[in-house]
C-alpha cells in the first residue's frame, strides 16, 4: 500500500498563490514507471486532472485550464509531489486530491489516492 498525504490547501483571493504538496510512504512504485498527479473535483463536477508527472524524466502534462500558472515538480529524495499554483481565480476552487501510480506505456494508471484538500479562491 502507498499512503499520499497532502497539505496546502486553504483560503486565497484572487490572484494569489497556493503550494500543494503530497507525500508518498509505503510500497514504492519502480522509478521507472512511477507517476504522480493532481486532479481537482468542484461542486457538481466531475474529477478533472489537472497535472501530472512522471518520475523517470520528469515528462509533465497539465490541463489547458491551468498552463502557464501552474507547476507540477518532484523531489525524488522525499517522494514528494508539489504544485505551485499561480494567478488563482475563482474556478480553480475545488478540493485537489494527489494520486500516485504506474505509467503502462504512455498511459497512468493510477491506484492510490490522497484525502483531498480544500481550495478555495475568493474573487
Amino acid at each position: 500500500q502507498v499512503q499520499l498525504v497532502e497539505s496546502g490547501g486553504g483560503l486565497v483571493q484572487a490572484g494569489g498563490s497556493l503550494r500543494l504538496s503530497c507525500a508518498a510512504s509505503g510500497r514504492t512504485f519502480s522509478t521507472y514507471s512511477m507517476g504522480m498527479g493532481w486532479f481537482r473535483q468542484a461542486p457538481g463536477k466531475e474529477r478533472e486532472v489537472v497535472a501530472r508527472i512522471r518520475w523517470s524524466g520528469g515528462t509533465t502534462y497539465y490541463a489547458d485550464s491551468v498552463k502557464g500558472r501552474f507547476t507540477i515538480s518532484r523531489d525524488n529524495a522525499k517522494n514528494t509531489v508539489y504544485l505551485q499554483m499561480n494567478s488563482l481565480k475563482p474556478e480553480d476552487t475545488a478540493v485537489y486530491y494527489c494520486a500516485a501510480g504506474r505509467y503502462a506505456g504512455s498511459t497512468p494508471i493510477y491506484d492510490y489516492w490522497g484525502q483531498g484538500t480544500q481550495v478555495t479562491v475568493s474573487s
